[in-house]
């Protein structure tokens, strides 16, 4: 709980007998500003408390500080059970009155010692407000609205006559504005229960976090602090040793959300480690089956293109071969030509008796039958260089056997 600077209002007027309240209004109520008193001061070392009686007898009737606001829980405990019954009812005016009350404590925590800090008062009502005015209590809440002071009601009986004005005080006091936290609060204790109970549960006290203390104070008369009923130490006999149990708990608590923090970040990065390689085997596999689908593709690649020269190779082995063919047969056709020529003239120059066998002696016959032999050229110089060396031969014979 932060630091605080609190003001307890007490109501002390003679309505504060009526016993609607175990044992009475007065005792009840004592009890209540006894479990306040402790939650203030245990949960924040620093945190003062003060006491103000909103009835008095003295020359001035009206509010009186029994206590400035003080850390030393022997003076506000010895305040509260030193309040007396007092004042004096006067027709047509109320037994306290509230919002003159409510300034004296503005004042006082205006000049308390300790300027850090928030502040707040703490006000208990068991008198019917039935000459309050409506407007000075709103009034007095926008001025505490202007001062930053908080304040928390506590109704103790009169409860349909008093919490419509109270509420005034307490709207005015949190503001109009709709985003304006509230942190000031209106409580109303039914007749019968007892108000530390009613407490422990209320904003008052389990908004601050101080349920816990609130019910060791309630049951125990207010001896407070079983927050270390477990350690065996009462804070109110031993102060120094409640402090450093709650700084050594709260130390310990601090270290295990540092340790819950630590762990949760590990738990991440180890989430984050899982899936980066996670992602990194999916991109493995990923680069595997690429490569061996660019293998496959190289391989069929290789294939076609050894498809394709073998083809190549052979339709160029079969043009080679025509062509050689081509020429083998022009060879052969000129062979023949020169084979038939000369049995023709052999035939002629043994047996001149053959009538049909001078036709062969014709160089037009010859060239006839030549042109009609299929891939021979009759104008060939080969051709016509054979023709001639035949005739020159067969001349030359002719002439040996005239001689």
């Amino acid at each position: 709980m932060p630091l605080e600077s609190c003001m307890i209002l007490l109501d002390n007027s003679e309505f504060m007998r009526n016993g609607d309240y175990l044992p009475t209004r007065l005792d009840a109520q004592s009890d209540a500003a006894n479990m306040i008193v402790n939650q203030k001061t245990q949960s924040n070392p620093e945190s003062t408390v003060g006491v103000i009686s909103m009835s008095s007898t003295g020359p001035i009737a009206g509010a009186e500080l029994l206590v400035s606001p003080t850390d030393d829980l022997g003076k506000i405990l010895g305040a509260l059970h030193k309040v007396p019954l007092c004042g004096k009812t006067v027709v047509g005016k109320d037994a306290v009155d509230v919002a003159a009350s409510v300034q004296v404590a503005t004042l006082a925590l205006k000049h308390r010692r300790n300027k850090n800090g928030s502040q707040r008062i703490v006000l208990f009502v068991g008198s019917p407000l039935t000459g309050a005015d409506t407007k000075a209590l709103v009034k007095a809440g926008k001025q505490l609205k202007k001062n930053n002071v908080f304040i928390d009601i506590i109704v103790l009986g009169e409860v349909e006559e008093n919490e419509p004005k109270l509420r005034e005080l307490v709207d005015a006091a949190n503001g109009t504005s709709a985003d304006n936290e509230r942190n000031c609060h209106l409580v109303t204790i039914p007749a019968g229960v007892l108000p530390s109970d009613v407490l422990i549960s209320s904003p008052i006290l389990a908004g601050d976090g101080g349920a816990s203390m609130g019910g060791g104070a309630a049951s125990g008369g207010g001896g407070g602090g079983d927050g270390f009923a477990e350690f065996g130490v009462d804070p109110n006999m031993d102060p120094e040793l409640a402090m450093v149990l709650r700084v050594s708990m709260e130390e310990e608590r601090a270290r295990q959300e540092r340790a819950a923090a630590a762990a949760a970040n590990e738990t991440k990065e180890g989430e984050d480690t899982a899936m980066a390689e996670s992602s990194g085997a999916n991109n493995n596999d990923d680069v595997e089956e690429m490569s061996e689908e660019d293998a496959l593709l190289q391989q069929a690649l290789a294939m076609s293109m050894a498809e394709n020269q073998g083809s190549t190779e052979e339709i160029s082995q079969n043009t080679a071969a025509m062509e050689i063919a081509d020429d083998d047969d022009d060879d052969a056709a000129m062979q023949m030509a020169l084979q038939m020529s000369m049995q023709t003239e052999g035939s002629a120059s043994e047996g001149a008796a053959a009538p049909s066998g001078g036709q062969f002696q014709d160089p037009a016959f010859v060239s006839n039958l030549l042109g009609s032999l299929p891939g021979v050229n009759p104008d060939d110089p080969a051709i016509q260089e054979a023709l001639r060396k035949a005739k020159e031969d067969e001349d030359k014979k002719n002439d040996k056997d005239s001689k």
